[in-house]
């Protein structure tokens, strides 16, 4: 059975957004680092596939197959993309499969195959949604040292409280912290 990780960029107060046409941009890339590159490209592991949500895609489309030759791109470019999409004929970037238009029920059958852990990044509709069923085995936090305020948020106003259960933390010299925690479930109250 595959695992579904969760890893998102974010600031402290909750913020993911940080491309297009955002009021701040690219907040992220004054705190990136190789040595915090590495660490993140760690943390993925060396061998994934992609789950991601259509607009996730078609903005890591339009950036990873020109990135360059290095880990990180080789092994992004490399992974099988499997899209919540309702417009699968126009995937171009593959490896790549359209989910089927029952979403979750894909999800739960491409999560019972056998192959690399399947890892979300963005996505926050499907992130919200593959929390919602419980789909999810981990999360990663990319804990960037800012307060934006404003944008968009990890999760949806609908998502109900989650259980997490602490997995480790490190940081990056660039004062980035990747804490990474096992999905435990519903909260009980």
């Amino acid at each position: 059975m595959r695992k579904i990780r969760i890893f998102e960029h974010i600031s402290l107060d909750g913020i993911i957004e940080h491309d297009g046409d955002y009021a701040y941009g690219a907040w992220t890339t004054a705190y990136r680092s190789p040595a915090g590159a590495e660490m993140l490209f760690q943390a993925y592991g060396t061998d994934f596939d992609l789950l991601l949500g259509r607009i996730t895609y078609d903005i890591f489309s339009s950036f990873w197959p020109n990135a360059g030759d290095f880990p990180m791109a080789n092994a992004i470019n490399a992974a099988i993309k499997y899209v919540a999409t309702h417009r699968p004929d126009s995937l171009n970037w593959g490896p790549v499969k359209g989910l089927e238009e029952d979403v979750v029920a894909a999800i739960h059958a491409l999560k019972s195959t056998t192959g690399p852990d399947l890892i979300v990044v963005g996505s926050s509709t499907l992130t919200s949604l593959l929390l919602e069923q419980g789909l999810v085995d981990e999360v990663a936090l990319i804990t960037y040292p800012v307060l934006l305020g404003q944008g968009k948020r990890l999760l949806s106003d609908r998502t109900y409280a989650q259980e997490l259960a602490f997995l480790n933390s490190k940081v990056t010299p660039t004062g980035i912290f990747i804490n990474s925690y096992k999905y435990i479930g519903p909260l009980k109250r």
